[in-house]
Parts: C-alpha cells; structure tokens; sequence
C-alpha cells in the first residue's frame, strides 16, 4: 500500500500484530520494515487488531516528542483525576483485565515513576532525584570500575567462545546496581532470575512453571507473579534498612519520609527497588550487547576506538540508538488534541514507538548505519520529558567504563552462530550472542 492510496487512518493489520505482538519483535528485519512503513506511509495511525484494545501507533521522532513535552495532556497512569487508567506498558485486553481483576480495578500494578503523573510522579521522583546526578555518581566511578576489571578478567581467562549475552552482558549491570543498591552479592541470582522473568514475561523460553504460557493473559500473570516475588524480598530489605540505615541506594529509599514525617509506605520502596533492579539491569546489557555485535561487523571500528578511546562515549551513545531497549510506552490523552493532522480523542491511547523514532530518517541522516560520528546524536532511547530515565548517567557511565575495560583486550570479535531476540515488545533485546573473542596478548 503507497501514502497515496491510504484513505484512513487505521494501520494494515499485519503492520501492526509486526508491532503490537511480542511475538512480532523476535524477528527485527520484520519489525524494522514494518517501522519504516509506517514512518512513510501512515506516521500516526490506528491500531485495531484483534486482543488488544485500539491504539495510536507513534512512529516520528517529532511526534513522540511533541507528547514527551506534555504530561498535562497525555497522562501515563491515566491523569492525576483517573489514576490507573492507563496501563503505560502495553498488555493484551485479556492481560489487563487480569491485572485489575487482582488490583481492584486498576491498572496501576506497581507504585513506580512510569505509572504515575504530577504531581504525585513529582513527590515520588524526588525521593532518589539526586542521588542519580551525574555529581553524586563520580564518588561510584572507582567502584564500577573495579566491578569491570573483575568481569573482563574472568572473562580473557576463558578461551573466548561464549554467548555474550547470557555468558557476560548480564551479569555486569545487574552486578553493579545490585552493589550500589547494597543487594549481597548471594542473592544476585534470585534478583538475576526474576528480572528475566519480569521481561520476558511474554518469551515462552522464560515462562514460569505456574504460569500456563498459551493463555491470553499469561504474561500479565508472569508478570503479576514477578512482581510479587520482588515485594517478598523486598519487604525484608525495607525493614533492615530502616532498622540498620548504610550508605546505599536502598537506604536512601527505604527512610524516605513524607510532609508528615512518616515513612513513605511500604509499597513505594517496592516500587523503587523493583524499578532499579530490572531497568537498571536489562537496558544496558541489551545495549552492551547490541554495541559488541555491531564492532564485530566493524573492525575497523574496533581498531579506531582502541586507538583513541576517547569516542567510546560516542560509542555509548550510539549504542544506545541503535539498540533503543525500551520499544515503547504508552500515553492517555486527557483532552482532544490536533497532532500530525489527526484528531486525537480524550481517552485514546498512544503507543510511543522509541525504537521507530530512533531510526526516524527526518532526524538521522542514514539511520540503519552504526554510525558513532553522528553530531549531534539526539536520540531517544532514555526517553524525553519529566517521564526520561531517571537512571540514564549510571546507564552511560557503566557503558562507558565497560567499553574502556573491555576493547583494549579484544584482537577480534566474530559471531559464530544466529543471533536471537527476546520476544518482547516492552523491554528487550538480543537474548543469544554467540561468539568468539580472540583476545590481546
């Protein structure tokens, strides 16, 4: 189908199962395809497939912006008046009516920044606002490091052939904010296994064992069950901590006190720790695997970054791009609202493509080129607005000190066998990487 025979706005309904699926974004030639149709031939259009409620698909880096600049119109949670509303991940219909079928109605399953609105999402956010400025995250840098040249050591030791992602990538962001939380070390695992589960709630290759995978509402109950997981873990971190306050992360969240001088309730630290420990974790093993993969088809690359390591945040940077781990997020209009030319009803949904703004070839000369030369480089990948990743300094600086560690080790990088992606349309990217590393010396 051209622009010129397009008469409405609903989306082809293979475009956009490609989109709306998990199962769609396993195969990313697919997923990327249907991207840049919809950027060409229909930007802002009207999902209407079957399972899931109707949506608007945002595909332009304009667009997506325009609504990142105004919460007051286009809500996460539903709008400070409707509080739950809005499910800001996208779940099938029978996966939210699971969700509100165990939450009283709501869709506001977890007490966490991308599920509320000012100014609740204000109060919230100032609880750990400033420890993750970029001034108090120098005094980690040592830290992190150190975390580093423990990972690449273990690492050169082995004899090279490895799966990046499941042998390595993981394990390092999840290490690292688990240290900076104050996490011990022995319960990486358990926090290793839920974290998976919680992002792969729709992969079948990590479904739980009381979770039945074929049923419509099967990853929202993973999901749920996930969740619940964390809370009873957490609920003893929480008390600790308050009982015995450190100079950690956790500390700062678990003794947090509103106007009143009360604590904070309880399920607030849940929230923080749930959000830390699985968005501080899977976002930047998908983007330090994504970066890896794209210097093992360039080795001159490798070879210009070993030389002058002073781009590798360049590289960072461009990673983030091309990997965009967070594919989407969604957003309720609270009013009418003219966008692109379409009327926008108070009360429609809109599913923000970051992936697709990413590639947006209006804002990127060349976007389906790994290009760490780009200037300027504005991408998306942490979002925009009051709801951008509060974790987006910790997320580069691990990047950065990573790529410092680990590149000056590396004589050559091949992939040996087929990549594969976690099917998710939330969070995700490559799940298998397998390679071989020739390393220095």
């Amino acid at each position: 189908m051209s622009s010129a025979e397009l008469t409405t706005e609903l989306i082809p309904d293979d475009i956009a199962r490609q989109i709306l699926l998990p199962e769609g974004h396993r195969d990313e030639t697919a997923l990327f395809d249907a991207y840049r149709w919809l950027r060409a031939n229909n930007p802002l259009g009207k999902a209407d497939t079957e399972g899931y409620d109707p949506i608007w698909l945002v595909s332009k880096y304009a667009d997506i912006m325009e609504i990142e600049r105004q919460p007051d119109i286009f809500s996460n949670g539903g709008g400070p008046d409707n509080p739950g509303s809005n499910n800001p991940i996208l779940a099938n219909q029978a996966g939210d009516e699971f969700t509100k079928s165990i939450n009283n109605g709501s869709l506001r399953i977890l007490e966490v920044l991308s599920y509320l609105d000012p100014p609740e999402h204000t109060i919230i956010k100032d609880i750990a606002f400033d420890w993750f400025r970029p001034g108090n995250l120098k005094k980690w840098e040592e830290t992190i490091r150190e975390l580093a040249q423990a990972s690449v050591a273990r690492l050169t030791a082995s004899d090279g052939k490895l799966d990046f992602v499941k042998d390595f990538a993981i394990y390092f962001p999840l290490h690292v904010i688990m240290s900076l939380f104050g996490v011990p070390e022995e319960d990486e695992p358990r926090m290793m296994a839920l974290t998976q589960e919680f992002f792969g709630s729709a992969d079948p290759d990590m479904a739980r064992d009381d979770v039945e995978p074929l049923t419509p509402e099967a990853a929202a109950q993973q999901w749920a069950a996930a969740i619940t997981d964390f809370f009873a873990y957490f609920d003893t971190f929480v008390e600790d901590r308050r009982a015995n306050p450190r100079d950690d992360l956790a500390s700062i969240i678990a003794n947090a006190r509103q106007e009143d001088g009360e604590y904070f309730p309880k399920i607030t630290a849940y929230g923080w720790f749930v959000a830390i420990a699985t968005a501080g974790h899977d976002t930047t093993s998908s983007t330090l695997s994504g970066g890896i993969v794209e210097l093992s088809r360039n080795p001159e690359l490798l070879a210009r970054l070993q030389a002058e390591p002073s781009l590798i945040p360049d590289l960072v940077n461009e990673s983030l791009r091309w990997a965009s781990p967070v594919k989407h997020f969604t957003r309720k209009a609270s009013k009418d609202y003219t966008l692109r030319g379409r009327e926008i009803k108070a009360g429609d949904r809109m599913m923000l493509l970051y992936q697709s703004g990413n590639r947006d070839e209006e804002m990127f000369t060349d976007p389906d080129i790994f290009n760490i030369d780009r200037r300027p480089n504005k991408h998306i990948a942490f979002g925009y607005g009051p709801h951008m990743c509060l974790g987006q300094h910790l997320a580069k600086l691990e990047l950065r000190i990573m790529f410092e560690e680990l590149l000056p080790k590396i004589n050559k990088i091949d992939v040996v066998g087929d990549l594969k992606v976690i099917q998710t349309n939330f969070v995700g990217g490559l799940k298998n990487a397998p390679v071989a590393i020739e390393f220095q010396g």
